[in-house]
């Protein structure tokens, strides 16, 4: 099969990273061709689609993931992904390991928090979105990693999503409780459950 045949394949399948055309034994050099003859368009650095190809409201999750894809979306980005806020983020949320390199992407704009262990594992989820993998925080991990990292998102936000978290998910308490103490914030996020519950 030609190559440019099996690069239009590849993205008819979504967005096309220049690193997996390595794993093609493809000659990166075909994605600049492509791009010439207007056959697909560089969305940003590394990264490529089809022109006019259809994009979602999760399209900015997409690219981060295909560009740091041990990242976790998490916080403010994972509350709207959930349903647990009508405020749109104007960065994309995301957690790596604490010994991560800190990523260096031009867009879209990214606010990383570091966890490691138990802290970061727990509570992830996979999600598919324009048929890519997205890892995000589950709602109750969402909810309590709002609360451990409260001096970024605000106690009023954390506060907020606890609320509607309680009011979507009624029978979630024991698992916000187990994200809350693998989180080590259950001490200080206990008397706000005990109120609202």
């Amino acid at each position: 099969m030609p190559k440019t045949v099996l690069l239009h394949q590849l993205a008819k399948q979504g967005l096309i990273r220049a690193r997996d055309l390595d794993r093609l034994a493809i000659p990166r050099a075909y994605l600049k061709r492509l791009v010439d003859r207007g056959e697909l368009e560089r969305v940003d650095r590394g990264l490529y689609r089809l022109p006019g190809a259809k994009v979602t409201e999760h399209h900015a999750l997409v690219e981060v993931s295909l560009r740091v894809p041990h990242a976790i979306v998490c916080l403010l980005s994972a509350l709207q992904l959930h349903g647990l806020t009508v405020e749109s983020p104007h960065q994309v949320w995301v957690m790596i390991d604490n010994r991560a390199r800190h990523p260096k992407i031009g867009y879209p704009s990214l606010k990383v928090v570091r966890a490691s262990g138990k802290a970061r594992t727990h509570g992830v989820e996979s999600n598919i979105f324009e048929k890519t993998e997205i890892k995000v925080t589950t709602p109750a991990k969402t909810v309590a990693d709002c609360f451990r990292y409260r001096r970024h998102v605000g106690l009023d936000v954390a506060l907020a999503a606890l609320r509607d978290y309680l009011r979507k998910y009624p029978k979630g308490i024991d698992e916000l409780i187990r994200a809350a103490k693998v989180d080590r914030i259950y001490t200080l996020m206990r008397p706000y459950v005990e109120a609202l519950v």
